[in-house]
């Protein structure tokens, strides 16, 4: 299963593009982020026309997100990050494919700081950071998949200097980040690639995108039964070079869940059999047990 982060930038004027890619590179897992539509502007026609059902929450010309799955409908199991009831942004969906629990989020950029904005962004961070170790502790296979606005290192950006002050860098914000993944979660990408500078984001601004001036800002976290089970992950950097493009990449792993499946189906055979073995001695023991012995009379 080919599972994929993608912040769209606004669905509606990007169609095409998210159309072009999902032809392309046929994902069977999709999650987006900043629809920048409400759910009636949600295009679901041309998406199930591609051969995906989906699920979204969105919001009228701000954030937004949602679930694609190819020749399937996800099966919704939350909306909304929980935590704050009075939080009205559309930034979190969920749901079950394939058996492995999807989390999409859209984690707040927090610009500009100090300020109101950057302290949302810490207090959704926490919430995030309480939630995800719920998860971790339902002993489901979960992916949390987004755009966390947060450069985890000075690795992840081309250059660190000119961003300094900018949230998505601050160290309140990569400490967020950094406690999430001690929980124990697998940065999928950094995983794949520890010593390549591999980035998501490049803005509109000074060429960046035409002199390689990235960031990586999306994220694919897994728990330690899907990191079990991931064989690779990439970026599909294409995506950012064609024309009216997003100024995100798609980001993607790809997990082996039929080959998870058998060793699954093995614990339990072999599990199954030492515990006929056990049972089997255990039996015997009665057995042996209640056969009196014959004593010598001598006779």
């Amino acid at each position: 299963m080919k599972l994929a982060t993608f912040n769209i930038n606004g669905i509606r004027s990007r169609l095409p593009a998210l159309l072009a890619w999902l032809e392309r590179e046929a994902p069977d897992v999709v999650c987006l982020q900043e629809l920048k539509a409400p759910d009636s502007g949600f295009p679901e026609a041309d998406i199930n026309r591609a051969g995906y059902g989906a699920i979204r929450h969105g919001q009228v010309s701000w954030n937004g997100v949602a679930i694609l799955a190819k020749d399937a409908q996800p099966v919704e199991t939350r909306r909304g990050l929980p935590g704050d009831p009075d939080d009205t942004h559309s930034r979190y969906i969920e749901a079950a494919v394939n058996g492995v629990l999807v989390g999409c989020l859209y984690l707040p950029n927090g610009n500009p700081q100090p300020g109101p904005k950057f302290d949302y962004k810490l207090a959704w961070f926490e919430r995030l950071i309480a939630y995800a170790k719920q998860l971790l502790d339902s002993g489901h296979p979960v992916v949390l998949a987004g755009d966390y606005n947060v450069v985890p290192t000075d690795f992840d950006i081309y250059n660190p200097r000119s961003w300094l002050k900018d949230a998505l860098l601050q160290p309140e914000s990569r400490a967020c980040y950094a406690r999430l993944l001690e929980q124990g979660w697998t940065d999928a990408l950094r995983t794949r690639f520890p010593d390549e500078q591999v980035y998501t984001f490049w803005d509109y601004f000074r060429q960046h995108w035409e002199r390689n001036s990235g960031l990586r800002i999306d994220h694919l976290l897994l728990n330690k039964p899907v990191a079990a089970m991931m064989r690779d992950a990439g970026v599909d950097r294409w995506v950012r070079g064609e024309p009216h493009a997003s100024d995100h990449a798609p980001a993607w792993v790809v997990l082996d869940l039929e080959g998870a499946a058998d060793s699954t189906k093995k614990t339990a055979v072999k599990k199954t059999a030492l515990g006929s073995t056990a049972a089997a001695k255990k039996s015997t023991a009665r057995s042996t047990q209640a056969t009196p012995s014959k004593k010598k009379t001598g006779k």
